[in-house]
Protein backbone atom coordinates (compact mmCIF):
# COMPACT_ATOMS: atom_id res chain seq x y z
CA UNK A 1 0.00 0.00 0.00
CA UNK A 2 1.20 3.55 -1.33
CA UNK A 3 1.65 6.45 1.81
CA UNK A 4 2.88 9.22 1.97
CA UNK A 5 3.47 10.78 5.34
CA UNK A 6 2.05 13.96 5.95
CA UNK A 7 3.16 14.28 9.76
CA UNK A 8 4.79 12.05 11.89
CA UNK A 9 5.27 14.23 14.52
CA UNK A 10 9.22 14.02 14.18
CA UNK A 11 10.33 17.57 13.91
CA UNK A 12 10.20 20.19 17.01
CA UNK A 13 6.85 21.83 17.23
CA UNK A 14 5.10 23.52 15.71
CA UNK A 15 7.40 22.26 12.15
CA UNK A 16 5.29 19.24 10.54
CA UNK A 17 7.61 16.67 8.72
CA UNK A 18 6.40 18.04 5.31
CA UNK A 19 8.43 21.47 6.53
CA UNK A 20 5.30 23.59 6.99
CA UNK A 21 3.72 25.04 10.63
CA UNK A 22 1.18 23.60 12.54
CA UNK A 23 -1.35 26.60 13.53
CA UNK A 24 -3.94 26.85 15.74
CA UNK A 25 -7.14 29.26 13.97
CA UNK A 26 -10.90 29.95 15.63
CA UNK A 27 -14.12 31.48 15.68
CA UNK A 28 -12.07 34.24 17.08
CA UNK A 29 -10.72 35.54 13.37
CA UNK A 30 -14.36 36.12 12.39
CA UNK A 31 -15.95 37.79 15.97
CA UNK A 32 -16.54 34.68 17.89
CA UNK A 33 -15.38 33.97 21.15
CA UNK A 34 -14.29 30.31 21.41
CA UNK A 35 -10.91 29.86 22.90
CA UNK A 36 -7.85 27.04 23.07
CA UNK A 37 -4.49 26.04 22.36
CA UNK A 38 -2.45 24.11 20.34
CA UNK A 39 0.73 21.81 22.30
CA UNK A 40 2.83 19.49 21.87
CA UNK A 41 2.67 16.50 24.41
CA UNK A 42 2.61 12.68 25.00
CA UNK A 43 -0.48 11.29 26.10
CA UNK A 44 -0.65 7.55 26.83
CA UNK A 45 2.92 7.07 25.46
CA UNK A 46 2.01 8.73 22.20
CA UNK A 47 3.65 12.10 21.00
CA UNK A 48 1.25 14.25 19.38
CA UNK A 49 0.10 17.34 19.01
CA UNK A 50 -3.20 18.24 21.37
CA UNK A 51 -6.04 21.00 20.94
CA UNK A 52 -7.90 21.56 23.83
CA UNK A 53 -10.58 24.27 24.40
CA UNK A 54 -13.98 25.47 24.86
CA UNK A 55 -16.11 26.18 20.98
CA UNK A 56 -18.85 28.43 21.96
CA UNK A 57 -21.75 29.63 19.81
CA UNK A 58 -21.36 33.19 21.27
CA UNK A 59 -21.01 36.39 18.13
CA UNK A 60 -21.71 33.47 15.05
CA UNK A 61 -18.88 31.47 16.11
CA UNK A 62 -18.09 27.63 16.76
CA UNK A 63 -14.79 26.54 15.82
CA UNK A 64 -11.57 25.45 16.97
CA UNK A 65 -8.62 24.51 14.76
CA UNK A 66 -5.47 22.75 14.28
CA UNK A 67 -4.48 23.07 10.52
CA UNK A 68 -1.55 22.20 8.66
CA UNK A 69 -0.29 23.66 5.22
CA UNK A 70 0.17 20.78 3.02
CA UNK A 71 3.49 22.27 1.63
CA UNK A 72 5.73 24.77 3.11
CA UNK A 73 5.46 27.30 0.58
CA UNK A 74 1.45 26.84 0.55
CA UNK A 75 1.32 25.51 -3.34
CA UNK A 76 -1.32 22.64 -4.09
CA UNK A 77 -0.63 19.04 -3.59
CA UNK A 78 -1.69 16.50 -5.76
CA UNK A 79 -2.48 13.87 -3.47
CA UNK A 80 -4.92 12.35 -6.39
CA UNK A 81 -2.83 8.71 -6.59
CA UNK A 82 -4.28 8.05 -2.58
CA UNK A 83 -7.31 6.98 -1.71
CA UNK A 84 -7.60 8.02 1.17
CA UNK A 85 -6.31 10.22 4.33
CA UNK A 86 -5.02 8.24 7.95
CA UNK A 87 -5.54 9.62 11.44
CA UNK A 88 -4.09 7.91 14.65
CA UNK A 89 -5.75 10.21 16.97
CA UNK A 90 -7.60 9.98 20.57
CA UNK A 91 -10.12 12.29 22.14
CA UNK A 92 -13.16 12.51 24.47
CA UNK A 93 -15.93 10.64 22.64
CA UNK A 94 -16.92 14.06 20.39
CA UNK A 95 -17.28 14.17 16.78
CA UNK A 96 -14.81 16.35 15.35
CA UNK A 97 -13.86 16.76 11.42
CA UNK A 98 -11.48 16.83 9.31
CA UNK A 99 -11.27 19.60 6.73
CA UNK A 100 -9.50 19.92 3.07
CA UNK A 101 -8.84 22.83 1.49
CA UNK A 102 -7.94 23.68 -2.08
CA UNK A 103 -6.45 25.81 -4.66
CA UNK A 104 -10.37 26.09 -5.74
CA UNK A 105 -11.69 27.74 -2.44
CA UNK A 106 -11.61 31.42 -1.98
CA UNK A 107 -13.79 32.39 0.96
CA UNK A 108 -12.14 31.43 4.76
CA UNK A 109 -15.54 29.38 5.41
CA UNK A 110 -15.47 26.97 2.03
CA UNK A 111 -14.05 23.60 2.96
CA UNK A 112 -14.35 19.48 2.14
CA UNK A 113 -15.10 17.95 5.33
CA UNK A 114 -15.81 14.88 6.75
CA UNK A 115 -16.20 13.94 10.76
CA UNK A 116 -15.30 11.16 12.61
CA UNK A 117 -15.54 10.42 16.55
CA UNK A 118 -12.49 10.81 18.22
CA UNK A 119 -12.25 7.71 21.80
CA UNK A 120 -10.37 8.18 24.48
CA UNK A 121 -8.36 4.93 23.33
CA UNK A 122 -5.74 5.41 20.34
CA UNK A 123 -7.03 4.97 17.08
CA UNK A 124 -6.12 4.89 13.20
CA UNK A 125 -9.16 5.83 11.26
CA UNK A 126 -8.93 5.84 7.67
CA UNK A 127 -11.13 8.71 5.51
CA UNK A 128 -11.68 7.93 1.97
CA UNK A 129 -11.23 10.98 -0.24
CA UNK A 130 -13.88 10.48 -1.93
CA UNK A 131 -16.18 10.92 1.53
CA UNK A 132 -15.36 14.04 1.52
CA UNK A 133 -18.49 17.20 1.01
CA UNK A 134 -18.05 20.70 -0.24
CA UNK A 135 -19.47 22.97 2.11
CA UNK A 136 -20.22 26.47 1.08
CA UNK A 137 -18.58 26.03 -2.35
CA UNK A 138 -20.07 24.46 -5.88
CA UNK A 139 -16.47 22.84 -7.22
CA UNK A 140 -16.10 19.26 -7.12
CA UNK A 141 -13.36 18.27 -4.87
CA UNK A 142 -9.76 18.22 -6.52
CA UNK A 143 -7.13 15.89 -4.57
CA UNK A 144 -4.52 17.34 -7.27
CA UNK A 145 -5.13 20.66 -5.72
CA UNK A 146 -4.83 20.23 -1.75
CA UNK A 147 -3.64 23.26 0.19
CA UNK A 148 -4.54 22.47 3.52
CA UNK A 149 -5.64 20.42 6.20
CA UNK A 150 -7.33 20.53 9.35
CA UNK A 151 -8.64 19.25 12.14
CA UNK A 152 -11.90 21.04 13.48
CA UNK A 153 -13.91 21.25 16.89
CA UNK A 154 -17.45 23.00 15.21
CA UNK A 155 -20.67 23.29 15.01
CA UNK A 156 -22.02 22.75 18.66
CA UNK A 157 -20.86 24.02 22.38
CA UNK A 158 -18.60 21.69 23.95
CA UNK A 159 -15.33 21.22 25.72
CA UNK A 160 -12.26 20.03 22.47
CA UNK A 161 -9.89 17.82 23.53
CA UNK A 162 -7.73 15.94 20.20
CA UNK A 163 -4.49 14.67 20.65
CA UNK A 164 -3.14 13.65 16.54
CA UNK A 165 -0.22 11.72 16.82
CA UNK A 166 0.19 11.08 12.82
CA UNK A 167 -1.55 12.30 9.39
CA UNK A 168 -0.42 10.25 6.09
CA UNK A 169 -2.10 10.10 2.69
CA UNK A 170 -2.41 6.45 2.28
Amino acid sequence: MMQAVIDDLSRAFPEAANGARWQMLSDQVMGGVSTGRLTRETVDGRRCNRMTGDVSLANNGGFLQMALDLSPDGQPVDASRFPAIEIEVRGNNEAYGLHLRTADITRPWQSYRQSFMATPAWQRIRLPLSGFEAHRIDAPLDVSRLRRVGLVAIGRAFAADLALAEIRFA
